[in-house]
């Protein structure tokens, strides 16, 4: 029997599997088919052949592990696309030029399903995840079909199986009529990518249960609602619970119980079990509501501290690991995440067990997206078609019906950027009837009358604060009932901070706004982590690579490269900071270091889990240090706890005398050990340096230009001179949503030409005490530049550099002709630039670190005394890009394979703030001109930057660009540098 058409452009859900049912662990017997399956791939449809391979036909065939994306596996390559569509919009039609995989696996049934089905049972065939359509067909007889690439489809089996070598056939279609619903800014990954597996439903078994638990916060009792298809008998041990309960729905006092939540993920294993069968669940109590505008949780207001996850593995796509699942949740949870958008579809249903253990909140989203719709300004969106209905009805309940059980599902989402419609409304009314039990979160229909929150993704500080108003103000006369039901929902910043590149800037900001406004419930930053793949390029090395670089025709390049870790699960500095900002707890020191004041920001617990410590720093040597008496602070409460005299003092340094508080978990977690901190606060007092008599320097010291040859150890290569610019951002290359009128900055500097600055020497003289050296820096067509006054003087200590800045000309837009915006040409840095001899090996350094940080993005580094390698020294971005700057510097040594030079602060504006300080392997104009960091050639000099002055980063790729107050335009600057042989 030959296998029929593939149908792969027809409206509808998939069909043939049985109804959905929730995800329980069960004693009844399974077998896994994953591994080594046959596989064949074809270019379409229409050219898949007809021969008798469903009956195990497969001579000649290659094979495949399942489960795996056959594009990752050596048939094809992948493609990424944001927005953009890979082929036309003409629903439900896919393209002919669409890949077909047929896969082809013989088994022979265990023993433990035969007997089962020896004894009248049935035995079900399922897939988890099948991208995006597939047949499917046991021995030559066609089962059905699916829709849904994220969703569990279970096929009955019973009457097609003989036991031994039975052929288990799929042809899957890499695009269908599905994949109009499934546009979600992601790589184009075909195949049965997650797991198949073989189960057996005894006679008298527990075909189907929900079992969820309550709490009443008032009483501190909780209840277990049990829905079962068999009556059963339920028990939960730590309870005391062990009853009978009837086939359908019934409710059970559970008495008094520990609620569940993210800060106290507190689960209680239950089973429910027949003669046949147990099932068993872990149940959380808790109650999610939305009371008075605000988000609750178990009658406590609650903050979403989130991102948004996609499923990536950089050698693997989106198969599911447990190892990098949990790796994903314990780095959340230890950088102070407590929230997950499963975006944009539901996830492995193992992150959802991992989310309940370890304490993280989930919004659970419906596989669904219909993006590209936008190209057309929403004409003909399957979202408002009543032709698509059951498909997206289908969809939703999958998605439910299969993790309903997790109490960290706080919220369904209905899907992602679908706009509004019909099918939205028709899977929010099937949710409303089918689970009270959670909040319905969808923001593409900002009119929220299908939710129960209030959501939308990158709105500006201005409108996020309008929200936070609305719950305070009179409505306006006249406003509908609908307007009214919105004003009264909390808001979810569903996304914000777009985590790509060098990024995000403005959290801090946003964070403020959250926690003044009760009706904020917080937000996920997107996202997660970065898509890059990993090749093996020609020199053997392990590189990652983006859209494009597999010769896609449609692509968004680098748009997938937008995480807060990397695609190996690095941290990049993004997730520092963010850490950071959404601290549970914030620690103030006093001015007069007399007290600190904490703030505890967690919604559930007190404090009594953290140890909290201080220790003083002088010039780098802990001169004390000690544990302080916290008495217990209640959530969302304050305190002030006074600090010992040891602590109070502040002695005269030539760096800084530094007092440092830090909160750290007293006992081990299931997340961190013990001693991990969760939260830091300062006291940072600036030295002042002492230098003997300054004279003059050899002139033979320095070029003919007024240069030293020479700075600490290291031969100067270029420089020293000054820079305006840096190799922009993957932020700098768009014009950000509060200016989408507006070139982006990097036009805007390479409009200004700032990028090829040109330095005339217009002086040098020598002093009695100083060589001083006026130059002046221009860009090319315009008056526009910097004078700088360059005052070099030897000094006991080493040579020294008093440095005086003056902007001059214009640095607007007046000059082009026509121009329909008036824009100013913010600078990105102002400082002085420098190339020493030698590959960088690394450097030491006094100042905010360990890591890198930029003027909106500074809350999760601390002054210190650190050591960074040569491969810290700058972040290594998929995209080459500006990185690596050490703020608040004070003091320096800089080392290469030739030397070593230190380089310190000793005078001007940045005696009390520093400097901020950036070494890196290359030049600015090499990294703006390189396109993947594999690609970056071998260092063979070290480029340094000191930085008086710099632009903050902003989040333009999506969102606001750099928030006025940390942009830097045109100004005059002084300081002065000490350069130290070492």
């Amino acid at each position: 029997m030959t296998a029929p058409v593939f149908d792969v452009a027809r409206i509808g859900p998939g069909e043939g599997s049985i109804d959905p049912r929730t995800r329980l662990r069960t004693d009844a017997p399974s077998q896994s088919l994953d591994g080594c399956w046959s596989f064949r791939l074809s270019p379409s449809p229409a050219l898949a052949p007809h021969d008798e391979w469903t009956q195990g036909e497969t001579e000649g065939w290659d094979e495949i592990t399942v489960p795996a994306h056959w594009n990752m596996s050596g048939f094809g390559t992948p493609a990424y696309s944001n927005v953009q569509f890979p082929f036309p919009i003409d629903p439900p039609y896919p393209p002919d030029e669409n890949p077909v995989g047929d896969y082809v696996r013989r088994i022979d049934v265990d023993a433990e399903i035969r007997q089962v089905m020896d004894a009248g049972g049935r035995a079900l065939l399922r897939f988890d995840g099948i991208e995006s359509a597939a047949d499917v067909f046991v021995n030559g007889i066609r089962l059905g079909s699916t829709r849904g690439s994220r969703l569990t489809h279970e096929f009955d089996v019973t009457d097609r199986l003989t036991g031994a070598g039975d052929v288990i056939a799929v042809r899957v279609a890499q695009f269908s009529d599905g994949t109009y619903l499934e546009n979600q800014d992601m790589w184009w990954l075909p195949g049965i990518f997650r797991s198949v597996t073989l189960l057996a439903r005894p006679v008298g078994g527990i075909d189907d249960a929900v079992l969820t638990g309550d709490f009443d916060h008032e009483t501190g009792h909780g209840a277990v609602a049990v829905t079962t298809t068999a009556g059963a008998v339920l028990e939960v041990p730590e309870l005391g619970i062990r009853v009978d309960v009837a086939a359908g729905r019934s409710t059970v006092d559970a008495g008094a119980v520990e609620p569940w939540s993210a800060e106290t993920p507190r689960l209680y294993d239950a089973t429910l079990a027949t003669a046949s069968e147990t099932v068993s669940v872990r149940l959380g109590f808790r109650r999610v509501r939305a009371d008075d505008g605000v988000l609750t949780l178990n009658g406590r207001p609650i903050m979403l501290r989130g991102v948004n996850r996609h499923e990536h593995d950089p050698d693997r796509g989106r198969v599911h690991t447990t190892e990098l699942a949990r790796r994903d949740l314990v780095l959340m949870k230890q950088h102070n995440i407590n929230a997950v958008r499963t975006s944009h579809y539901p996830p492995h249903p193992e992150l959802l067990d991992l989310a309940d253990e370890l304490g993280l909140y989930v919004i659970d989203e419906c596989d669904l997206e219909t993006h590209e719709y936008e190209y057309v300004s929403w004409r003909g969106n399957p979202s408002d078609d009543p032709a698509w209905e059951a498909s997206f009805v289908d969809r939703i309940r999958r998605t439910v019906t299969r993790d309903r059980t997790h109490p960290s599902v706080i919220m369904w989402s209905l899907g992602n950027e679908s706009g509004a419609g019909c099918n939205i409304r028709a899977m929010a009314r099937w949710v409303r009837e089918n689970d009270a039990t959670r909040l319905i979160h969808y923001e593409g229909d900002h009119s929220s009358r299908d939710t129960d929150v209030y959501s939308r993704m990158y709105a500006s500080h201005d409108e996020v604060r309008r929200i936070g108003e609305e719950s305070d103000e009179i409505a306006p006369a006249g406003i509908g009932a609908a307007e009214l039901r919105r004003r009264s929902l909390p808001f979810v910043h569903c996304e914000f901070g777009h985590s790509m590149g060098n990024s995000p800037g403005g959290v801090k900001e946003y964070w403020e706004l959250y926690e003044r406004f009760p009706r904020l419930a917080g937000g996920f930053i997107w996202e997660w982590i970065e898509h890059a793949i990993a090749i093996e390029d020609e020199h053997g090395r392990r590189a990652f690579r983006y859209g494009g670089d597999f010769g896609e025709s449609v692509h968004d390049h680098n748009f997938v490269i937008d995480g807060l870790i990397s695609a190996d699960r690095d941290v990049r500095p993004g997730l520092v900071d963010y850490a950071a900002i959404i601290a549970p707890l914030v620690i103030t020191v006093e001015g007069d270091r007399r007290g600190i004041r904490l703030e505890n920001r967690y919604d559930h617990v007190d404090t009594s889990h953290l140890a909290v410590t201080w220790r003083r720093e002088v010039d780098g040597v802990v001169v004390a240090q000690g544990e302080l008496d916290v008495p217990p602070i209640a959530p969302r409460q304050r305190g002030v706890v006074p600090l010992p005299a040891e602590a109070r003092t502040v002695s005269a340094s030539s760096v800084a005398d530094v007092l440092t508080i830090v909160a750290a978990l007293r006992d081990a977690t299931s997340w961190a050990q013990r001693g991990h901190v969760v939260a830091t606060g300062q006291r940072v007092d600036a030295g002042a340096p002492r230098l003997g008599a300054a004279a003059a320097p050899d002139q033979g010291e320095f070029d003919r230009r007024g240069r030293p040859l020479r700075l600490g150890s290291l031969d100067v290569v270029e420089g020293p001179g000054i820079g305006i610019w840096r190799a922009p951002t993957d932020n700098d290359l768009f014009p950000g949503w509060d200016e989408p009128t507006l070139p982006p900055m990097a036009e805007r500097w390479a409009l200004a030409r700032i990028d090829r600055m040109q330095t005339r020497v217009r002086g040098i003289r020598p002093e009695a005490t100083a060589l001083v050296v006026d130059t002046r820096v221009g860009a090319p067509s315009f008056d526009s530049g910097v004078d700088a006054l360059w005052r070099w003087s030897d000094v006991p200590e080493g040579r020294l550099l008093e440095l005086d800045l003056r902007s001059i000309g214009s640095w607007d837009n007046a000059w082009i002709e026509k121009a329909p915006f008036a824009w100013t040409v913010d600078w990105a840095r102002l400082g002085i630039d420098v190339t020493l001899a030698g590959a960088p090996v690394g450097m030491e350094f006094a100042g905010y670190g360990p890591g890198p940080s930029y003027p909106d993005t500074d809350s999760g580094v601390h002054f210190g005394w650190f050591e960074a390698g040569a491969d810290e020294l700058v972040t290594p971005h998929v995209r080459p890009q500006e990185s690596g700057s050490r703020r608040g510097v004070r003091t320096a040594v800089i080392r290469t394979s030739e030397g070593a030079v230190r380089v310190s602060v000793v005078g001007g504006e940045a005696l009390d703030a520093g400097v901020a300080l950036t070494v890196s392997p290359w030049d600015r104009t090499t990294l703006s001109t390189t396109s993947h960091a594999s690609l970056l050639p071998a260092p063979t000099a070290t480029h340094v930057s000191i930085d008086i002055a710099q632009s903050g980063v902003g989040t333009a790729t999506c969102g606001p660009g750099v928030l006025p107050r940390h942009r830097l335009p045109a100004r005059d600057a002084s300081f002065a540098l000490l350069f130290e042989t070492v």
